[in-house]
This record gives structure tokens, sequence and C-alpha cells, in this order.
């Protein structure tokens, strides 16, 4: 057995509403012990930034159009970051190697490499006084990847160290939704489509809550087909045969003039209709993980479409029922990912990203 190293994740997600923070415990393989998790809040002047800055950059020049608010919305996130990990240390009294540190994608697109998280790991390592592994996906896209998804081998950990039936397939409803395909002799991951962008969104657009809790709002809202709904399903099958994603790859605008209620329901049955094809598409049986979970109207839509065309089908599981708390999986992934990072395994692979070969990544930093 290899040394066992204690790291901190963090990782805050398309929903930009705070940071999930993991401390855990690992060899970089398949040894894994969860130590301690607690989520933070975003205050409200943060997250209005963020957001602003989000929906300016719809393109890689607007990268540079906007370099001096980047610049300032980084640092005030990585403060807030530097916070975060110090009041966990400070209730956890743990003793960490290193923090693995995310940061804040703003923008992500495969076909020009590029993909840009905010996050000064220097800074963070001065604030924190701790190792610092950061930047993960630049070495995969200098390396002929797409720079998403990272989690895959983590998810393979989870599977062997729970000690969970092969094969399974493991999708994450985050912003964007992807699946983590693992088999007896190995696995495979990609991007599927949207997963909560699109209601969070129309959510945030169009009223004062940040997303659809629990789905309820979509749950009393009528499905508006004659918007173009349909329409706009096909465009999404004939234009984007992609691997990864970003937010910026969907548009509300077919349900605009809609209202709050009908909106929602109309954005969630889009979703629920792209994704339930890829459950009954894989062998083995399916677990969920990711905020999307947590949307019952989006659940049930999903589970419904199965049963129509699968009289055997058997619910979908989730990853809470493996006695993981399925709302830190990807800041548990970041620290585990820094960890193989430091270690130099690779964290992301042909089969996963599309890189010519298994790569590590991860700047590692320390100053101070």
């Amino acid at each position: 057995m290899g040394k066992i190293y204690t790291a901190l994740g963090l990782m805050s997600g398309t929903s930009m509403d705070g940071v999930d923070a993991s401390i855990i415990q690992t060899d970089g393989e398949s040894k894994y012990k969860a130590i301690f998790d607690k989520y933070f809040e975003y205050p409200s002047n943060i997250y209005q930034n963020l957001t602003k800055i989000r929906d300016k950059i719809k393109s890689s020049k607007d990268l540079k159009k906007h370099q001096k608010q980047i610049k300032a919305v980084e640092r005030e996130i990585t403060i807030f970051h530097a916070k975060a990990v110090n009041e966990t240390l400070k209730k956890t009294k743990t003793n960490i190697d290193f923090i693995g540190f995310h940061g804040q994608t703003i923008f992500h697109n495969e076909e020009e490499k590029i993909s840009k998280q905010l996050g000064d790991g220097k800074l963070l390592s001065k604030l924190t006084k701790k190792k610092v592994v950061y930047d993960f996906r630049q070495n995969d896209l200098k390396n002929g990847g797409r720079g998403a998804p990272l989690a895959p081998v983590f998810h393979v950990a989870l599977a062997k160290n729970k000690k969970i039936s092969l094969p399974v397939n493991i999708f994450n409803i985050g912003g964007i939704t992807n699946c983590t395909f693992i088999h007896d002799t190995g696995f495979s991951s990609s991007d599927i489509g949207p997963g909560n962008c699109l209601i969070d969104r129309w959510i945030r657009t169009n009223s004062k809550a940040k997303y659809d809790k629990d789905g309820k709002i979509a749950k009393f809202g009528k499905i508006k087909k004659k918007v173009g709904l349909n329409k706009a399903i096909s465009n999404f099958k004939n234009k984007f045969p992609k691997l990864s994603y970003d937010v910026n790859d969907f548009s509300i605008s077919f349900v605009k003039g809609l209202s709050l209620k009908d909106g929602a329901a109309t954005l969630t049955e889009y979703t629920s209709k792209i994704l339930y094809e890829y459950f009954i598409d894989v062998a083995g049986f399916n677990i969920l993980t990711g905020g999307g979970r947590k949307n019952k109207t989006l659940i049930k839509s999903i589970e419904n479409k199965i049963k129509s065309v699968d009289k055997t089908y058997e619910p979908l599981k989730y990853i809470d029922d493996y006695d993981v708390n399925g709302d830190f999986i990807e800041s548990q992934a970041f620290a585990y990912l820094a960890i193989r990072s430091y270690l130099k395994l690779p964290i992301s692979f042909p089969e996963t990203t599309g890189c010519s070969k298994p790569c590590t990544g991860g700047i590692i930093v320390k100053n101070f």
C-alpha cells in the first residue's frame, strides 16, 4: 500500500452559488476515506459579480476584452476560497498535505482547446500557507484532450472502495451532465448534454431565486411544446455531436415569453428528453450524482420516459445509497486529483477526454 496523503478539495460549480470544501485521505489509487465536507455560500456581491462576468463571456475574444474585470473577480473569489480553507482547517484541526483548487469555470470550448477557470493558486497558497494544486485542465488540452471531464478516475476509485458491482454508469448531473461508464476491463466518459444550466439560467433571470429547488417551480408549470420544444431537441441532436460542453452551447430563447413556472417546466422537459436516451442506451445499472439528482421533477421525468420504453426498468440509484455524500463528489474528486497530480499519476485518459495519452495535470505551487 502506498503512502496515505490528506488533501482538501475545493469546487465551485456552474450554479456559481458557493464553494464545496472536502477533506479526504487517499493513496491516490483505490484507498479512500472522506473526512469532512462543508458548503460555503457566496455572499450576494460575489454571486452577482461571477454571474455577470460569465454572462459576458460568449467567446474566447471576450476573455481578452474583459480581462481587467476577470482579474478583479478572480482575486475576489480566491480570497473567499482562502477563508473557506482557513475556517475548515480551524474547525477540523486537520493537517493537510495539499489543496486541490479547481476554481470557477467561466468559459470552455473544446474546438479552440480553451478552458478558463478563475482562481489564483499562488495567492491561495500565500493566504492559506499550504501547497496548492490548481489549473488541472491545461495539460490535458496541450495533449489533444477536451479538458473535461476530469472526475472519472475518482469515480473508479469510489466504485472500487464501495465495492459497487460492475458494469455501472455514474451520471453526474451538474450544470452539464456527464457520465462515467465503468466495466470490468476499464472505463470511459463523456459529457452528454445539459444538466441544471438551462433551468438555473431561467430561474436566475426571471426570479430572485438561484435555481429550482427540488424542481418545485417546474412541477406546477405546464410544458409548452408549441414554443418550439421538439425543434430545440432536434437541433441539439443535429448540431451538438460533442463530447464536452459549455453552458454557452445552449440557449433558452425558445421559452422566451413564458411564465416562470411554464418556462421551468418546458426546460426541464427539454433536459430530460435529451438525457433519458443515454440511460437506456448503456449496459449495467445507473447511479446519480450532482446537484441535479435533487431535482425531483427532472428525475421523475427521466424515469417516466425510461419506463415507457423499458418494462424491465429498475429505479435509478443514488451515490448517497453507498454512504457517500452526493453533494461533495466533485470537491472530493479535486482533493483526489491533487494527490494524483503530486504523484505524477494520470488524471485524464484517451477514453475520458480524448487526450493522446494518459496525462497527469495540475500546477503545484508553494507560496509561503
